[in-house]
This record gives structure tokens, C-alpha cells and sequence, in this order.
């Protein structure tokens, strides 16, 4: 059909290997038509599909939260300006909350570039505030 893709032209076409897409198929994210000799085929507007699955991926979105915030897309065409608009800005938070966690990540860096100590007790970093200090003695589990 001429609105549907093989696999190798929705690779060509979207910038992303064979692997990558079956993988997505795997988890949900897309879907694919089988021929009667087995082979997929998917439709033109999943095209755009990939293509919000890449940029969500980039920005540290979760497949999980992908899938969830795509379930409600036709497949069968490119998603419209308001269900992208929808769907950025239910990633907004998150990303904002990231952006948030990593800015101050980096500030407390900058205290112990100077010192070098990372010590146990003090650092902001592995131990802020002491709090590992308050469980007493014995193994100290860090993430």
C-alpha cells in the first residue's frame, strides 16, 4: 500500500536502525501490519512517532512514561500541533524537576572542588547533612 513503509524505509526515513524500531515494537511503542510473507509494515504517520519517541528519549523521559503519554495517538497519522503540545507539556514537570536536581548537583560539585576531601560527614554530595551519621555505627550504603 502506498500510505504504509517497509521496515528498511522507516529506518531510512526516520534515522533510526532496523534494531531500534523493532525494539520499540517490542515495548509497545509502535506497532507494525504483518504481510502474509511475515514482513511489517507501518503506516507514513508513524514517521512522526518515532521521531517524538527520539526526542523524549533525549530529553531523559522514561519508554514507559513515552508509551503511556502516546497511547492515545492514531497511529495512522502524524500527531496535530495540540496533541503535541499536550504531550510536551506533560514532560514539562519532569524536566523542570531534572533540570532543578542537576542544577543543584552542579552547585554542590563546586563546593568540594576545592577541598577534595569528600569526607563522610561533611559532603553534600555522598552525605548531606550527616544523614548516614544518624543510622550509627556500621555499613554505610551509598547510591
Amino acid at each position: 500500500m502506498r500510505n504504509e513503509m517497509t521496515v528498511g524505509d522507516m529506518a531510512r526515513r526516520s534515522g533510526v536502525p532496523v534494531s531500534t524500531l523493532h525494539f520499540y515494537e517490542k515495548k509497545g511503542l509502535i506497532t507494525s501490519r504483518r504481510t502474509h510473507g511475515n514482513q511489517r509494515r507501518y503506516p507514513r504517520g508513524l514517521l512522526r512517532h518515532v521521531a517524538i519517541i527520539r526526542i523524549a528519549q533525549r530529553a531523559g523521559i522514561s519508554l514507559a512514561e513515552i508509551k503511556e503519554t502516546m497511547s492515545s495517538l492514531p497511529e495512522d497519522r502524524a500527531p496535530t500541533a495540540a496533541e503535541w503540545r499536550r504531550m510536551s507539556a506533560m514532560w514539562a514537570d519532569r524536566l523542570n524537576d531534572r533540570i532543578k536536581t542537576l542544577s543543584q548537583l552542579r552547585d554542590d560539585m563546586q563546593g568540594c572542588i576545592g577541598c577534595g576531601c569528600l569526607s563522610m560527614k561533611d559532603c553534600p554530595l555522598r552525605n548531606p547533612k550527616d544523614v548516614l551519621g544518624k543510622a550509627g555505627a556500621g555499613p554505610i550504603l551509598l547510591d
